[in-house]
């Protein structure tokens, strides 16, 4: 995933190359005419002068062919050719790639002729100069290496410049992330963002604080309807299993009425326990268990073991206990009772037959294993009343509870799927353990 501050460099810098790319035969092709350009112009100025030395020095026949001979050797461009008679000729521009015998590499070079005619003592001749158009290969090249250079360092400057300036224009922005990360609608009462001079990161701030309040204002609505709503229920739930329990106790009632009652107190029971756990939850989220004191885990987990023993043995489970080392922490009895309670409720519920359990305590962390044929849905985990296998019934609010107490102190808990069992861990290093 891409940054969003390397974007605008990513593109900046795939810019540049394209242009750099496209200006590369750009530069070729200016370089090239301007360069032609002036040495026929070249060519022109030397022709005019050449004829007219000449024309003034009036040499004879054997003597133009020596100063022929010596011009090729002080000046190897120009040169100077009899011509057939009784012929026009026009003057004319050529280019030739031939073999340049000053050039020590053997290599072939390429030249801009200029061929013109001339009369000496009554006799044609053939001019010709010739200049060696290599240099403009060279200037292009040299003139090419140093846009590449340019553009580099350009790129870099870029890059250097942009992470100073981000790193003070966008030091707002990653507050505000770092608050949004820290921030936890359960146990906050606003979020507080600090004020910035960018504007579009003070619009963002604003609009965060106010949509954190709208949802502070449904949080702590809901929050007060379930706790209200657990104690009004308290009272009826009461109310109706004292009269079941009535019903049950009358003589003259039949079989088929006591299946009945039996049918309603099953779900009643549940009610009364689900209406407990909310409860809870909310006294746990309101933080009214404040009374802590040192607990031994592994104290803990056997007094766990205890409870759950006889329920383990009548599902067909074994209970095995590799707790060996003591760990104490600082906790709420009630609450690391509670959370220990349903970790192993739930590794009892989601076991398979014949299954098993094992328990291990390593560097402050408590693993439960329990035999299992499903991975469990670990989005849903830990939300209320949901479902964590699509084959077993509702976790219902066992580990929320478990979560929400972990929350508490700082714990983590986490889920895995391995080798046929499942393995919830609580990480208490986030808490003040201290090894026994």
């Amino acid at each position: 995933m891409t940054k969003l501050l390397h974007r605008p460099l990513k593109a900046f810098a795939i810019y540049a190359l394209v242009i750099l790319a496209v200006s590369i035969p750009v530069y070729a092709w200016v370089v090239d005419y301007i360069w032609v350009n002036e040495l026929d112009e070249n060519n022109w100025l030397t022709l005019e002068h050449t004829k007219e030395k000449l024309v003034k020095q009036h040499f004879e026949a054997e003597e133009l062919k020596l100063v022929n001979r010596l011009w090729g050797q002080v000046q190897p461009g120009i040169a100077i050719s009899p011509a057939p008679q009784k012929q026009v000729f026009q003057d004319s521009i050529y280019e030739v790639i031939r073999p340049n015998e000053y050039d020590l590499d053997d290599g072939e070079d390429r030249f801009r002729g200029l061929k013109s005619y001339i009369e000496l003592n009554g006799k044609p001749y053939f001019i010709t100069i010739e200049t060696n158009l290599e240099e403009s290969d060279e200037t292009f090249m040299a003139i090419t290496l140093v846009t590449a250079g340019f553009l580099l360092i350009l790129v870099l400057g870029f890059m250097v410049l942009n992470r100073r300036i981000s790193k003070s224009s966008w030091q707002p922005f990653y507050q505000t992330l770092l608050n949004l990360r820290a921030f936890d609608l359960s146990r906050s009462k606003g979020l507080e963002l600090e004020d910035t001079n960018i504007l579009e990161f003070q619009e963002l701030n604003e609009s965060l604080q106010k949509l954190v309040e709208r949802n502070l204002v449904v949080y702590q609505q809901q929050k007060a309807f379930t706790e209200n709503a657990s104690h009004e229920l308290q009272t009826p739930i009461a109310l109706l299993k004292s009269k079941l329990d009535l019903l049950l106790q009358e003589k003259d009632i039949s079989s088929e009425i006591s299946e009945i009652i039996n049918g309603i107190e099953a779900p009643l029971s549940r009610l009364s326990r689900i209406n407990k756990n909310l409860l809870l939850l909310a006294k746990v989220e309101n933080q009214q268990f404040e009374q802590q004191e040192d607990i031994d885990i592994k104290s803990a987990m056997k007094f766990c073991i205890s409870l759950f023993e006889d329920y383990a043995e009548n599902e067909e489970i074994s209970i095995h206990n590799d707790i060996q080392e003591s760990y104490t922490i600082q906790a709420n009895p009630f609450l690391l009772e509670t959370l220990l309670n349903n970790l192993f409720s739930n590794a009892i519920r989601h076991n398979v037959e014949n299954g098993s359990i094992i328990l291990k305590l390593e560097n402050g962390t408590l693993y439960v294993y329990n035999s299992g044929e499903f991975v469990l849905n670990e989005d849903s985990l830990f939300k209320r009343f949901s479902s964590s296998t699509s084959n077993k019934v509702s976790s219902g609010l066992g580990l929320a509870i478990v979560s929400e107490v972990a929350k508490q102190y700082g714990w983590q808990v986490y889920y895995a799927f391995e080798k046929g069992h499942h393995i919830f861990s609580v990480n208490f290093w986030n808490s003040d353990f201290l090894p026994n």
